[in-house]
C-alpha cells in the first residue's frame, strides 16, 4: 500500500472514529441508548428508529436545534456514507470517494454541534498549523484563478465574454461586476459562486468544458460528473465564505478543501500536460507570501462589500425577462405615462364619489342594521388570511426548489411533500428512487395524488433500469413500486421494450444452459446458469402489461 493509500485509510478512520463518539452523544438526545458507537450503516439505523419512535423528522431536528432544510442534508450526507461503506474493518483500503463522503458528514456534524449546546464532541482530525491554513488559501487561489482561466479561454475576446454575460444574465448584473472587476477581467468582480456558475451551468459545461473531464477517473462521487463538481464547488463556496470573514479553517474543512482542490484541478492538469488547454493548476499554486496575502485581502474586501456570497452554486443560468421590470424609460415617455395616470385618476375618483353619493341614499337607517349581519361584516373584515403553503414552507425555513422537495421525498416527510404540492411544485419520478427503495408509503402515495405535477419528460426507462438493478441487489418488487410502474409505465411503447428485454433475458438463460450442459458432458465444472433476470423482467412486465 503506498503512503497516499495509508494517508487515506488513516484519515478515514479518524473520521470514523469522530462519528461514532458523536453518535454517542446524538443518540440520547433522541431517546436512544447506545453503550457503543458503530458504524455508519448502524449509526442511520439507530435514527431511523428515533424517527419512529419520535414521530416524525421534524420532531428530531427539533431535540438537535435543525431546521427541516438542515435535518434533511444530515440524513441525506449520512445515507450516501453508509451506502458507500456498509461495512469497514480496520486497515481495508478506503477509496477516495468513502474519505470526501465521510468528510463531507463530519463536516455537517460540526454545523450540528454548533447548533446544539449540549453537544460537545471533537471533530478535529489532526493537529492545527499555520502552514495548513496558508495551503488552504492557495488552494482557494488556484482554483479561483483556474476557473477564470478555464472561462476566459472559452472566448476569444473580453469584450464578446462581456456581451455573452449580458445575453444570460442582463445589463444589470454586468456593470455591477465591471464595477467591481479589475480593468479588462470581468470575470474577477464576480462572487465565487456566480463564477462557478459559468463553468457547471448545463449548456457551458457541455459546449466548453465537458472534454476536459472525459474519462476522468476523479469527480466520481456521484453518477454525473458535472453535477459532482457543482455539488464539490459549492462545498468550497461555504468554505470559502469562512476564510473570507477572516475565521480559522477547521482540520475538516481544510482536509475536504485538499480533497476538492485534487479532485477538481487534477483533470485540467493532464489536459494541460497533453496541450489541450492553456490552464496550468500547478503554476496558479504558486507564488511568494506576499502575492498570496494581497489576493486573500482584496478577495475579503469585495465580500465584505458585496454583503457576502449566499447562493448555492445552481445548476443552470436563469436567463433574465426580455423586458426587466426596471427598465427605464425616456423623459417623454414617462411624462405622457403620467399624465394619463393623473387623468385616469380623476375619472376613477367621480366615479367612485357618484356610487358613493348612490349608496349612501339607497342604504337603509342605522336602525334597520341587522345585528347578526354587522357581526358577520366584522368576523369577515378581521378575519385572517390563510397561509399558502409556500408560505408556511418559508416560515420552516425550507426554500421552495426542487432540491427542497427532493430532500423531503428521500426521507419520505409527507407533510412537508403535500405542502410543496399544493403549492404547484411540479416532480419527477427520479425524485422518488430512494423513497420507493424504503419503501415510505404515505410520500409515495402522496405524490401519486399529483400525478399532473409530474413533469418528468420519460421517466420509464430510468425506473426499469433501477429498478432491475434494486431486484439483483435483493430488494423486493413492493405493491408501491408496482403502482408507480403502472401509473407510469402501462403504455403500448413501454410494454412493447419490456417484453423485448425478457425475451432477450429468456434467450441469454437458454445460452447459459447450453453451456452448461456441454461442459458437464465434457466432464467440466460449468458456469451457474442465472435465472434471477428471467424472473425479474417477468415480474416487471407482468407488473405493467
Amino acid at each position: 500500500m503506498t503512503s497516499n493509500a495509508l494517508a487515506v485509510r488513516d484519515k478515514f478512520e479518524t473520521c470514523l472514529h469522530v462519528i461514532r463518539q458523536a453518535s454517542l452523544q446524538i443518540l440520547p438526545l433522541l431517546n436512544i441508548r447506545a453503550a457503543d458507537g458503530k458504524d455508519p450503516q448502524w449509526f442511520f439505523q439507530q435514527l431511523e428508529q428515533a424517527r419512529q419512535g419520535m414521530g416524525s423528522w421534524a420532531a428530531v431536528a427539533r431535540r438537535l436545534n435543525l431546521n427541516d432544510a438542515e435535518i434533511s442534508q444530515f440524513t441525506l450526507l449520512l445515507r450516501h456514507l453508509q451506502q458507500l461503506v456498509p461495512q469497514y474493518e480496520s486497515g481495508q483500503e478506503v477509496s477516495d470517494n468513502q474519505l470526501i463522503s465521510a468528510l463531507r458528514f463530519v463536516r455537517y456534524l460540526e454545523l450540528v454541534r454548533s447548533k446544539q449546546p449540549l453537544l460537545g464532541y471533537s471533530t478535529e482530525l489532526s493537529g492545527e498549523g499555520s502552514a495548513l491554513q496558508q495551503t488552504a488559501q492557495r488552494q482557494l487561489r488556484a482554483l479561483e484563478l483556474m476557473i477564470r482561466g478555464l472561462i476566459n479561454n472559452a472566448w476569444s475576446s473580453q469584450p464578446q465574454l462581456v456581451n455573452q454575460l449580458k445575453t444570460q444574465f442582463g445589463g444589470d448584473k454586468v456593470r455591477r461586476w465591471l464595477k467591481n472587476a479589475e480593468r479588462g477581467d470581468i470575470l474577477s468582480g464576480m462572487r465565487f459562486s456566480e463564477l462557478a456558475l459559468l463553468l457547471v451551468d448545463k449548456k457551458e459545461f457541455a459546449r466548453h468544458y465537458a472534454t476536459l473531464y472525459q474519462n476522468a477517473s476523479q469527480l466520481s462521487l456521484f453518477i454525473d460528473t458535472r453535477k459532482t463538481l457543482q455539488t464539490f464547488l459549492d462545498d468550497v463556496r461555504q468554505i470559502r465564505n469562512d476564510l473570507m470573514q477572516q475565521r480559522h479553517l477547521s482540520t475538516v474543512q481544510i482536509a475536504l478543501l485538499d480533497n476538492y482542490y485534487r479532485e477538481t484541478t487534477a483533470p485540467v492538469q493532464r489536459a494541460f500536460d497533453e496541450g489541450r488547454t492553456k490552464v496550468n493548476p500547478g503554476g496558479l499554486l504558486v507564488g511568494d507570501e506576499a502575492g498570496l496575502a494581497a489576493f486573500i485581502a482584496q478577495a475579503q474586501a469585495k465580500h465584505a462589500a458585496g454583503g457576502g456570497d449566499n447562493e448555492e452554486v445552481k445548476d443552470a443560468i436563469e436567463r433574465p425577462e426580455l423586458r426587466p421590470a426596471g427598465k427605464r424609460h425616456p423623459a417623454a415617455e414617462t411624462a405622457s405615462v403620467a399624465l394619463w395616470a393623473l387623468l385616469g385618476a380623476a375619472v376613477f375618483g367621480a366615479v367612485i364619489f357618484g356610487l358613493f353619493v348612490v349608496g349612501d341614499l339607497a342604504r337603509p337607517a342605522p336602525d334597520a342594521v341587522s345585528p347578526r349581519m354587522v357581526t358577520t361584516e366584522m368576523t369577515t373584515e378581521h378575519a385572517p388570511e390563510k397561509e399558502s403553503p409556500r408560505d408556511i414552507l418559508a416560515n420552516m425555513g425550507i426554500a421552495w426548489d426542487e432540491n427542497s422537495l427532493r430532500l423531503a421525498i428521500t426521507r419520505g416527510d409527507s407533510r412537508i411533500i403535500r405542502l410543496f404540492m399544493e403549492g404547484g411544485m411540479n416532480w419527477k419520478v427520479s425524485f422518488a428512487e430512494s423513497a420507493l427503495a424504503a419503501d415510505y408509503r404515505d410520500a409515495l402515495a402522496t405524490l401519486l395524488q399529483y400525478r399532473p405535477q409530474m413533469d418528468e419528460a420519460r421517466p420509464c426507462r430510468r425506473m426499469l433500469n433501477t429498478l432491475s438493478q434494486a431486484m439483483k441487489d435483493g430488494q423486493s418488487l413492493t405493491s408501491m413500486r408496482k403502482q408507480y410502474l403502472q401509473t407510469f409505465c402501462s403504455t403500448p411503447g413501454v410494454i412493447r421494450r419490456q417484453h423485448e428485454e425478457l425475451e432477450r433475458a429468456i434467450l441469454r438463460q437458454s445460452a447459459q444452459q447450453k453451456r452448461f450442459n456441454e461442459a458437464k458432458a465434457q466432464g467440466r465444472a460449468g458456469e451457474p446458469v442465472d435465472k434471477s433476470e428471467v424472473t425479474i423482467q417477468q415480474a416487471i412486465y407482468n407488473a405493467i402489461r
